[in-house]
């Protein structure tokens, strides 16, 4: 059975996207700090998620899980898909919020790229990368966060014309703002307008896509966006 990686896989995005790769097929492996879903999620999942506590800025231990993994399984797609964002006044941040947004966004997603590239080489797979369509213009208020996500973006952009000719697919999804738990730092919150969101199952059903491609056909670009552009301030605490 195809074996497939997931970061940030303990909820919203993450979850949605291990769901669905059960359910087209493959065994996953999914990494997050904490793991509470209900016993209706685990009999959906039909056992075939596997749920990995680990804080993956914790670079050993995430690394050796890896090789637990390959040592044992076809690994056939990584979903660099776990994200740290805070915003405000780039002045405001402080240095600890700016290396993890680095580390999280960019820098883990670097380096499972390398330590499964030989392997995914081999097995003709797949390197998704969820970023954000913060990537892609200015972002005041999000300096840091949307560099991540641009530097995220050069990154799959580069490692897909170095990679290619190895039958490997390298594809970076853009979702617009999707009703998660990532804005939890944030001042302001998704509208409440249906269409002013994106849903965690919709950008699953992106990968979905991606995975179910014929060999030889890569869409190397998905941006989602939602109808209305919508963002409310939360009240102050």
């Amino acid at each position: 059975m195809d074996t497939a990686i997931v970061t940030g896989a303990s909820s919203g995005i993450g979850l949605a996207v291990s769901r669905t790769l059960c359910e087209t097929g493959y065994e996953v492996f999914g990494f997050g700090r904490n793991f509470t879903e209900p016993a209706n999620e685990k009999e959906r999942l039909k056992g075939r998620f596997h749920p990995i506590v680990c804080d993956v800025l914790d670079t050993p231990k995430l690394t050796e899980h890896v090789k637990q993994i390959l040592a044992k399984h076809h690994v056939r797609v990584l979903v660099n898909n776990a994200g740290t964002a805070y915003y405000g006044l780039h002045e405001e941040l402080n240095p600890q919020k700016i290396q993890k947004m680095v580390r999280t966004n960019l820098e883990v997603p670097m380096i499972l790229a390398q330590q499964l590239l030989r392997p995914l080489k081999k097995n003709a797979g797949y390197i998704i990368n969820i970023a954000s369509v913060t990537a892609v213009g200015t972002n005041p208020h999000g300096c840091a966060y949307g560099a991540t996500k641009a530097g995220l973006s050069s990154f799959s952009h580069s490692l897909f014309e170095e990679a290619r000719k190895y039958g490997v697919k390298v594809v970076c999804i853009y979702p617009d703002m999707t009703k998660t738990k990532l804005y939890r730092n944030a001042d302001f919150r998704e509208g409440d307008e249906a269409g002013s969101y994106l849903l965690p199952e919709e950008v699953a059903q992106a990968v979905r896509y991606i995975v179910s491609q014929r060999e030889g056909l890569v869409v190397s670009d998905i941006t989602l966006r939602s109808q209305l552009h919508r963002i409310l301030r939360k009240p102050a605490k």
